[in-house]
C-alpha cells in the first residue's frame, strides 16, 4: 500500500523529535528510525493496525503503536492509499486530530 503523511503530522513528529533530541542527544534520531520503521510496516501487506474506540471509529480511523515511544499514527486507509494523520502521543490532547478525518 502507498503511505502519505500529512503535513500536520510530520509536523508532530519534528516536534517530538526536537524534544527528545534535547532530552537525550541520540534519542530523536531513533525516534525518526522507529517512525520510518512503522511506516514501511504499514506499506506491507495486512499492516498491523488497531481500530480507534468511539467517535473516531466511526469515522474509520485506525492506528499503529509505535515500539519503545507512547506515540501512535493515525491514519485513515482508503483502497489502495494510507494516510497518516497525526502523530499523536498517547496522553497528551487526547482526540485532537478528530477534525483531521472528519467527512
Amino acid at each position: 500500500m502507498k503511505v502519505k503523511v500529512s503535513t500536520e503530522a510530520t509536523e508532530e513528529l519534528i516536534e517530538a523529535v526536537a524534544w527528545y533530541e534535547l532530552e537525550v542527544p541520540g534519542l530523536g534520531g531513533q525516534l525518526i528510525d522507529t517512525f520510518e520503521q512503522a511506516t514501511t510496516r504499514l506499506s506491507k501487506p495486512n499492516p498491523p493496525l488497531i481500530p480507534m474506540v468511539g467517535e473516531a471509529s466511526k469515522l474509520g480511523a485506525k492506528r499503529l503503536i509505535l515500539q519503545r515511544f507512547p506515540f501512535s499514527l493515525v491514519m485513515i486507509v482508503d483502497n489502495q492509499t494510507i494516510t497518516v494523520v497525526a502523530f499523536a502521543h498517547h496522553s497528551r490532547k487526547p482526540g485532537y486530530w478528530h477534525e483531521r478525518i472528519a467527512p
